[in-house]
């Protein structure tokens, strides 16, 4: 396969998404490289959940999915996200095709905890003969964090984790997380590339802030398994590759500060 980049796209930013994010995706695909979305939709799942009169909650981070919960979840994240992103591609001249976890057992999964999170799961195994075929005849695939288990039930996955997971199973080269900021900043200047080590310092010192936290570490907590980068980039720019790659904040593991002061 070709190089393999595994793009995240929170629910929060998809309304927001610029035509140069979809073009820059096509032109990845152009000049050689594999890209593979995985999206969330929190927002649009919590508004058809507050119309349809549904509790939610979350613990830990992660919502409690009842089958009421999950119903409107696959409802939003299947159909509407799925099918909207899937449209903006090809607006732009990508081969894009929709997935969910379900699709193929593309995702399978197992229960985190059933009796304190009810239908959320964690990936434990891929599809990859899927995706290898689908990027093969030249799709980009979208995929939605529905995934399904060996009880041959539907369970909602974290897409932080989805893409991780796709990432790390795949060999990815590169994990992107869109967001609406272009990266991490000190004094108004863009860091290119950041340890582990240094984002911590960052939070400490208050260079990193407010809601830019809980990205910086939702993006850091994929750092496992042979994932030894992840870059935060922001998807609502007009100018968002260079040197062909997406512009942003890389973070790689370590523990050695190089830019902190």
């Amino acid at each position: 396969m070709n190089d393999i980049i595994v793009v995240k796209c929170g629910g929060s930013t998809i309304d927001h998404l610029s035509k140069s994010f979809f073009q820059s995706i096509k032109d990845l695909k152009d000049s050689g490289k594999s890209p593979i979305i995985v999206h969330g939709g929190g927002p649009e799942i919590n508004k058809m959940l507050q119309t349809l009169h549904v509790e939610s909650h979350f613990i830990n981070g992660l919502r409690k999915t009842t089958k009421e919960v999950l119903e409107t979840a696959e409802m939003v994240l299947c159909g509407k996200v799925n099918k909207k992103l899937v449209t903006e591609f090809h607006k732009v001249g990508l081969n894009a095709i929709g997935l969910s976890g379900c699709d193929g057992k593309l995702l399978e999964v197992v229960p985190v905890n059933i009796e304190k999170l009810g239908f959320v799961g964690e990936v434990a195994n891929m599809n990859t003969e899927l995706l290898q075929q689908l990027v093969q005849s030249h799709f980009t695939p979208i995929i939605a964090p529905i995934g399904i288990g060996n009880d041959g039930e539907r369970y909602n996955i974290n897409a932080d984790s989805a893409a991780a997971a796709v990432a790390t199973t795949l060999g990815a080269k590169e994990l992107l997380f869109v967001t609406d900021v272009p990266g991490i900043l000190r004094h108004e200047r863009l860091l290119e590339r950041v340890t582990t080590e240094e984002v911590k310092e960052l939070i400490d010192n208050g260079t990193i802030s407010g809601g830019m936290i809980p990205k910086v570490l939702a993006a850091m907590k994929s750092l496992k398994g042979n994932i030894e980068s992840v870059k935060i980039m922001n998807g609502q720019g007009n100018h968002l590759i260079k040197n062909g790659s997406m512009i942003g904040t890389m973070i790689v593991k370590g523990s050695t500060p190089k830019h902190v002061i």
